[in-house]
């Protein structure tokens, strides 16, 4: 193994290195490999050593011992490649990511995976309020629980939960798949678009515009591949909740009116 010391380095903002900034590095670097102990860096030291190793050195597998649940960290990853967090993230890691693979084994804060365009995201344990807000692709499987307004604005991907849901999930959803194993709050699919909920457990109220659907052999091929790919454990029945489709009223709105919308 080799250590590498430290330099200076920085990165505007399409990741590119800029100098005269004092970085610590101090990661473990074993051919395409790499480990480094986050307990004494700050969270911008540790987002510029990921984008290092990633970004200047090629390495494409990095495992992030004690995180110790430091906000805003891992995000804006636009590469593929593995990273492995070894402990618990607090609020808005992981966001803006397209393309990596990433295990977190501990728990995450609020707004995890803000934003995520494609890549796959597991967090061993409980996430949040605001989990995958706005996520436009990618799977993002969360083994425990999640916290209130979950996946709001969803535009796309797909998102697994082993346990309950709170309050408002789904909400204003666009497109996607949501696949809850536990049970749900109040006002899930509130104001949905489109996209498809499936629920095991039981789901204390339905929200505006959010209906019962029709089960399609697609269902069960999506279920069945999502549940093996991610070896969890599949209820042994689900709900499906579509959209109702009676917010659709942009027609009907004056020509300067849906300007004004649009």
């Amino acid at each position: 193994m080799d250590t590498v010391g430290e330099r200076r380095i920085t990165y505007d903002a399409r990741g590119l290195a800029e100098p005269n900034a004092e970085v610590p590095h101090v990661s473990e670097i074993d051919g395409g490999r790499a480990v480094f102990d986050a307990a004494d860096l700050t969270t911008r030291q540790i987002n510029l050593e990921l984008r290092s190793l990633i970004y200047e050195q090629g390495i494409r597998d990095v495992t992030v011992r004690n995180p110790g649940a430091k906000h805003s960290i891992g995000v804006g990853i636009l590469q593929r490649c593995k990273i492995r967090y070894e402990g618990s993230l607090g609020y808005f890691g992981l966001g803006v990511i397209d393309g990596p693979e990433i295990v977190v084994t501990g728990r995450v804060g609020w707004s995890v995976c803000e934003n995520m365009m494609s890549g796959v995201v597991v967090i061993e344990k409980n996430a949040g309020s605001l989990t995958g807000a706005a996520i436009r692709g990618g799977d993002l499987v969360v083994k425990g629980g999640v916290g209130a307004r979950t996946w709001i604005d969803q535009k796309g991907g797909t998102i697994m939960v082993g346990g309950n849901a709170g309050s408002m999930t789904g909400f204003m959803m666009q497109r996607g798949r949501q696949i809850i194993c536990g049970d749900v709050g109040d006002g899930l699919g509130d104001s949905m678009y489109d996209g498809t909920l499936y629920v095991a457990g039981k789901v204390k109220s339905l929200g505006i515009d959010c209906v019962p659907g029709e089960w399609t052999d697609a269902d069960t091929e999506l279920i069945e591949r999502k549940f093996r790919m991610y070896g969890l454990d599949k209820p042994d029945s689900f709900q499906k909740f579509v959209c109702g489709k009676q917010l659709y009223n942009y027609d009907n709105l004056e020509p300067s009116e849906k300007k004004l919308v649009i």
